[in-house]
């Protein structure tokens, strides 16, 4: 999948490879050190061979910076492929069954977060805070939908659903329309699996609720006291007006 990554670095600028570039930043999330591929080009240096070369067959390691400039390029779309492999393979060997519930729904939770922020790094991707007090606040976000069971401490990822700027449309870009865009993109693959979507209070909003029945989702949804108070006004109505439950028995 690397090997289809496009290139912009034309003539002698091919010190590094692609899958080179790649690796060296998937195993800074792997290691969980930032500071890895530095320490591995000091181990090189020294040993002659490091870590990078027998756990991720990096043969170069590039710097930092360079990385950057080539990766900053690189649109994320070309890694989901990925997420569907690994869905696939769960079917295929049967550790997806264990994730099922009731009537053998898979819980979906759709939940954003916020991945970059700043009052001073800003580009046309960028979602806007505006403050009361003047200041902005750049921030990136996502919709990150995983797979869940009661009980699991593990969950499934699945192709998440950037909130950013969209074409032809003036207003912000935000998490309930993302939202929105991932079960209109999603629903022919996972309605079959017969999946319940869950959300916060956020999502339980009379349209998209109507969205998800007409693509033929279930849905649990948040529904607080504090934003959601007419739909409280007629839950009490009817608990104060309910009449009681009665029963008899007869005796012959």
């Amino acid at each position: 999948m690397i090997r289809i990554f496009p290139d912009k670095r034309t003539g002698k600028n091919l010190t590094y490879t692609i899958e080179d570039i790649v690796l060296s930043a998937f195993s800074v999330f792997f290691i969980q050190s930032p500071s890895f591929p530095d320490y591995q080009r000091t181990m090189k240096k020294t040993n002659g061979t490091s870590n990078a070369k027998t756990l991720f067959k990096i043969e170069k390691i590039p710097s930092d910076n360079h990385i950057r400039d080539i990766l900053d390029n690189i649109h994320p779309e070309l890694l989901f492929p990925v997420f569907d492999t690994i869905f696939e393979m769960f079917k295929k060997n049967g550790y997806l069954n264990s994730f099922r519930g009731i009537n053998r729904n898979l819980l979906i939770a759709l939940d954003g977060t916020q991945y970059f922020s700043s009052e001073k790094i800003h580009c046309k991707n960028c979602s806007v805070t505006h403050h009361r007090y003047g200041t902005i606040t750049y921030h990136h976000s996502v919709i990150t939908p995983v797979i869940v069971a009661p009980g699991k401490k593990h969950s499934i990822l699945l192709c998440p659903e950037f909130i950013t700027p969209q074409d032809g449309h003036e207003k912000q870009d935000s998490e309930i329309v993302a939202a929105k865009r991932w079960i209109c993109k999603y629903s022919g693959k996972y309605v079959a699996k017969q999946v319940t979507i869950l959300g916060d209070g956020l999502h339980s909003r009379q349209p998209f609720c109507e969205d998800l029945l007409e693509l033929g989702f279930h849905f649990i949804l948040v529904c607080k006291q504090t934003s959601h108070k007419t739909l409280y006004k007629w839950v009490n109505l009817v608990e104060s007006t309910a009449i009681p439950a009665q029963s008899s028995t007869l005796h012959y």
